[in-house]
């Protein structure tokens, strides 16, 4: 019972989080000046959208996080402790119990993603909306893979994704 608990709130806290940076993001892409967009700003928003869905959406989340992220969920059900259980959000990001290297590009994203959010909030419109149009759709889309794939992790009976923490090299 404590087991499905820890891996719901896994898959929902994550998910949260990433709601709330679509839900702060949003209106800054919605605030662009689409009628007074130049072919410059039009050409960028388009390699933002592009990019930013293959590259992050895509690539980022489908391929990689969603799978690791509810494979790791899957792996709570049946390995539940308290820490995991009040954590589970960290623990299905990787950032505890997880492989060495797994762990060290878990917290290097996250930093790099932190210095990212700075350096992108100093933009001026509309190349701050721009990039965000980009982030938004990547993150839009991580959501809805991983929502799939939590479902998947925590019905069906194989879900043949490594969990990637030290006893599944």
């Amino acid at each position: 019972m404590l087991g499905s608990i820890a891996a719901v709130w896994g898959i929902v806290g994550v998910v949260a989080l990433l709601s709330s940076a679509i839900y702060r993001l949003a209106p800054m892409a919605l605030e662009l000046p689409f009628a007074e967009l130049s072919f410059g700003h039009w050409v960028a928003l388009a390699f933002s959208l592009v990019f930013m869905g293959f590259a992050e959406g895509y690539r980022g989340f489908q391929q990689n996080f969603s799978p690791r992220a509810a494979a790791r969920a899957r792996y709570l059900r049946y390995h539940v402790t308290p820490a995991r259980l009040l954590l589970a959000p960290l623990f299905c990001m990787g950032f505890f119990h997880t492989t060495k290297k797994r762990k060290i590009i878990s917290y290097s994203l996250t930093s790099f993603i932190i210095v990212l959010i700075i350096v992108v909030h100093a933009i001026p419109q509309p190349w701050r909306g721009i990039v965000d149009a980009g982030v938004v759709l990547g993150l839009s889309w991580g959501t809805v893979s991983l929502l799939v794939y939590g479902v998947k992790a925590l019905t069906k009976e194989a879900f043949d994704v490594s969990p990637e923490t030290p006893e599944h090299r």
